[in-house]
């Protein structure tokens, strides 16, 4: 049966905390602004949008059902989860909701892709410090490292899940545009670009 996964002593975990919090908020804007350029959206959130719109929920409150539904699914696949996965699940739905209507009251064509040239740029900084913040994977990155260590390569269960949720969400009304081509071919190298500067250093329990 999974169980909690820790990574850290206690004192480690709320040190590292904050750069997890931090990282949460910026890749929630960072989806806010995506959404609000209404230009295209990542795979995933189309699917939320989709999901949203055929709901009537909030894109903020699908998130983090998607996001509790993919934890719950650790149970069979035996994917432990940590702090950080729960953060993730809570913090990100929440401040797309908190920042999308305002965001939303742009109307320029010129702001609107500037927006969505941005988005990218500020989730990938989010996943810098959240991912190298070391509190545990994401609720929808622990679905692929479960298939990849039974043996799947990561690109292969990556690029079918994506795939899988951006048709399906398409099929709901998500929005698939220019902004999701910019998404897909940017936000690896960006991450790749920003991992490194926030990855902290792993610290050793003397006891």
């Amino acid at each position: 049966m999974p169980g909690v996964l820790v990574l850290h002593s206690p004192a480690e975990t709320l040190r590292r905390v904050p750069q997890v919090v931090l990282g949460l908020v910026l890749f929630g804007l960072g989806v806010a602004m995506m959404l609000a350029a209404d230009l295209g959206v990542a795979p995933w959130d189309v699917l939320h949008q989709g999901l949203a719109q055929t709901s009537g929920m909030s894109v903020g409150s699908v998130i983090i059902g998607i996001g509790v539904l993919l934890v719950a699914a650790f149970v069979p696949l035996r994917e432990r989860v940590g702090p950080g996965t729960v953060l993730n699940v809570l913090i990100i739905g929440t401040v797309v909701d908190a920042t999308l209507p305002w965001l939303s009251t742009v109307d320029a064509v010129a702001a609107r892709s500037a927006l969505m040239l941005g988005a990218p740029v500020m989730v990938a900084l989010g996943s810098g410090l959240y991912i190298g913040g070391g509190l545990g994977p994401g609720p929808r990155d622990g679905l692929m490292t479960a298939f990849a260590r039974r043996g799947f390569a990561v690109w292969k269960v990556r690029t079918a899940i994506e795939l899988s949720v951006l048709l399906v969400g398409a099929a709901l009304g998500g929005r698939v545009g220019l902004g999701t081509v910019w998404f897909v071919v940017s936000i690896g190298p960006l991450v790749h670009r920003a991992l490194p500067w926030f990855t902290r250093p792993e610290v050793r329990d003397p006891h």
